[in-house]
């Protein structure tokens, strides 16, 4: 804490010099800053004034480029040749510069041009300071493969130099600034720093020590040795961020391909779930119509021949094959495909449908009765499409799992759900189902992990499987109907007897978004 007369009297003589101090180094950067920002609005100003005679120097030059004008357009820059002179100089400089004989020349005539340098002004060149220019340029042949190396050669020739009262040549200059600007460019920046302190400190020893740099001002050398270094160093920092920028475009065009690999995958699977679901919906069930018709023909049809009742028993042993087949081409479709709620793929039955599909299970010998409770009133094609389908693949499993037993099948319009009930009445004996391997008795197990109908397997019997267990897929695609759309799906014995199938599809997803999507109701459950 700060005494009250303390902070009434400010601070005492002893403070009083580092505080003005202090304001005074404030008041000279804002000084230096604005004269700074006045040079810039300046320079600024001269750029937008010069800008128009800059693009059309830059047009002539490169031919343009944007637009070239058409060949032989009078008036017009870059009319005349295919190929503008400066895209075509630069290209070849570049190609120079890049080869590996380009560091040689440049050496050996830098090298030639000291001594040449050097001769008027000494009586031989078999001297100190033709030793000094030699090994100042001569090293900077084998720039390229040992920079470190051969910048302390020739920064440390071009000091002594200057140290022992040598002659200052312009080539040895330019040597020593051109290794700066190469170190700057190579080295990080905390490196180029200490290497900028440690040419201005040998700037400053020369002027103390020496006499050679009296006829220089002082200002003169140390700008033109932080040019060269910052040069260097800028240079770096712009091939760095070109390097970082090609990089990121490359991870972002790795990304891309990536993404649209994975889209296209994606739309390849739905596609597949969607023909798949389709395809089990519509054929399926015209196939297993055909089967359950010629099982039951020769029971309900009589004074059959011997030929016909073999022509409806091998009828039904294709039907039933042709249903195997299909079952793997569905396990193919469907294997790692994702359902898709797409309501706009034909074919797309509605609710106003269902007394035809009633009328084809009632052709095939089943009973059936359809009730509607509630107002009956038009849905969305998604919701009606996959409660027709409920009921289909319903129906289609009580013929062939209860044939002859009566289905009762309610539709129920709430306010903000449709209900679908589907409940066969069984068999008060154990039912037999023919097929190519003779009859077999309808029983059920219950997996908890969610039943899929399956019509038998090594053991004769009807079997409730789970998806996984690589069974049919009619519960499989009535559970992703409901589920789909935010509903409930359950399937299990009824209590009143018989195999019950309910499903709740909700008209709206925001309205049922408190429901488990896919949760199981107990078996006999009605709503």
């Amino acid at each position: 804490m700060i005494p009250d007369d303390k902070a009434r009297t400010g601070p005492g003589p002893a403070g009083f010099g580092p505080a003005v101090a202090h304001h005074a180094w404030r008041l000279s950067g804002r000084i230096v800053a604005g004269v700074g920002q006045l040079l810039l609005w300046i320079l600024t100003g001269i750029g937008t004034l010069l800008r128009p005679l800059a693009v059309r120097l830059g047009a002539r030059l490169t031919g343009g480029a944007g637009r070239r004008p058409a060949p032989g357009t009078p008036g017009m820059p870059g009319a005349a040749g295919p190929t503008a002179p400066l895209p075509r100089w630069i290209n070849t400089w570049r190609e120079v510069v890049g080869s590996w004989y380009f560091a040689p020349l440049t050496g050996f005539a830098l090298t030639i041009a000291a001594l040449a340098e050097l001769a008027p002004r000494v009586d031989s060149p078999l001297s100190l300071a033709g030793g000094f220019a030699v090994a100042a340029t001569l090293p900077l042949v084998w720039r390229r493969e040992n920079l470190r190396p051969v910048a302390a050669v020739v920064l440390s020739a071009v000091a002594a130099s200057l140290l022992t009262g040598q002659i200052l040549l312009v080539t040895t200059s330019f040597a020593a600034l051109y290794t700066l600007y190469a170190l700057g460019r190579r080295l990080p920046r905390q490196s180029t720093g200490v290497l900028a302190i440690g040419s201005v400190a040998t700037i400053a020893v020369v002027y103390l020590a020496a006499g050679t740099l009296d006829e220089i001002p002082w200002p003169a050398p140390i700008v033109a040795v932080l040019a060269a270094i910052g040069l260097g160093d800028a240079r770096r920092v712009v091939e760095s961020a070109g390097r970082t920028e090609a990089a990121a475009a490359e991870r972002t065009n790795e990304t891309l391909t990536r993404l649209t690999a994975v889209q296209r995958e994606q739309a390849v699977m739905r596609e597949r779930a969607r023909i798949a679901r389709e395809l089990h919906d519509v054929v399926a069930h015209s196939v297993s119509m055909i089967a359950v018709q010629a099982e039951t023909a020769p029971y309900t049809m009589e004074d059959l021949s011997a030929e016909a009742r073999a022509g409806y028993t091998e009828i039904a042993k294709t039907a039933r094959e042709a249903l195997v087949e299909m079952r793997r081409l569905l396990s193919v479709l469907r294997a790692d495909a994702k359902p898709e709620p797409d309501a706009a793929n034909s074919p797309q039955p509605r609710l106003d449908r269902l007394p035809d599909l009633i009328e084809q299970h009632r052709g095939a010998g089943g009973h059936v009765d359809l009730a509607v409770h509630g107002d009956p009133r038009g849905l969305s094609t998604t919701v009606e499409l996959s409660a027709y389908r409920i009921v289909q693949e319903a129906l289609t499993n009580a013929r062939r799992h209860a044939p002859g037993a009566g289905v009762h099948v309610d539709l129920m319009f709430m306010a903000d759900r449709l209900e679908v009930r589907v409940r066969d009445d069984g068999a008060s004996a154990r039912t037999q189902v023919l097929n190519r391997d003779g009859p077999r008795p309808r029983t059920a197990i219950l997996d908890p992990a969610g039943p899929t109908l399956d019509d038998g397997g090594a053991d004769g019997r009807t079997r409730l499987e789970s998806p996984e267990s690589g069974g049919g897929h009619g519960l499989v695609g009535m559970r992703e109907r409901a589920t789909m759309l935010g509903g409930r799906f359950s399937a299990g014995p009824a209590a009143e007897g018989g195999f019950l199938v309910e499903a709740e599809l909700p008209l709206t997803r925001e309205g049922n978004s408190h429901r488990g999507h896919g949760s199981q109701a107990p078996p006999g459950h009605r709503p």
